[in-house]
């Protein structure tokens, strides 16, 4: 098999249903999640075997949905296909949050990311979940054909990485870097991180 088939030469490429200029907003959403998918990677890497079996276990799974994210939003005709993310998952990432989170101190302040390098690699993942909810949203403004569910499972995602990222630091023994100019802004114990 070649790998390369010069079919996008001439700057479209092929989804479910037809073709579309690689510079559609159907192609740069999915292409914002492959970019995640491979962020999570490279966090995957930096895993400690032992001590990250969970971490290990949830984000090799996690790498599986976000292709399963990328399929949904190239496909243009869903008669063609059944769409594979379904709002269930974005509730079983909700007691994978809860159990990253029980894993840190209270959150009282601003953070900034960093610390530990997996815990800075799980801030990158966070914020390219961000911007690839970002442009599903801009996508689903602009297109008829849209799986909604793909926009809410990685808002919840982001927050897992934002979970992971605290509870990595947590686990090498690194605090959390605050933002200097933070004022005490949360009360509870256990916030809910959303935005």
């Amino acid at each position: 098999m070649t790998i390369y088939t010069k079919t996008g030469d001439d700057g479209t490429t092929s989804v479910i249903g037809g073709r579309l200029p690689k510079d559609d907003a159907r192609v740069e959403a999915y292409g914002a999640i492959d970019e995640l998918n491979s962020q999570i990677g490279l966090a995957i890497a930096e895993l400690d075997a032992g001590r990250d079996a969970d971490l290990l276990a949830d984000l090799t799974e996690i790498q599986q949905q976000l292709f399963d994210c990328c399929s949904d939003l190239a496909t243009l005709r869903p008669e063609l296909r059944a769409y594979r993310i379904t709002p269930e998952h974005a509730e079983r990432l909700e007691p994978r949050i809860d159990h990253y989170n029980a894993q840190t101190i209270p959150l009282e302040y601003f953070i900034l990311p960093g610390g530990a390098r997996l815990s800075a690699l799980l801030h990158v993942c966070r914020t390219v979940a961000r911007r690839a909810e970002r442009c599903v949203i801009t996508l689903e403004r602009e297109a008829q054909t849209v799986n909604p569910a793909v926009k809410i499972y990685l808002n919840r995602l982001s927050d897992l990485c934002f979970v992971m990222a605290r509870a990595a630091n947590a686990r090498a023994g690194v605090a959390d870097v605050c933002y200097a100019r933070s004022k005490k802004i949360f009360k509870c114990k256990s916030p809910i991180i959303t935005t």
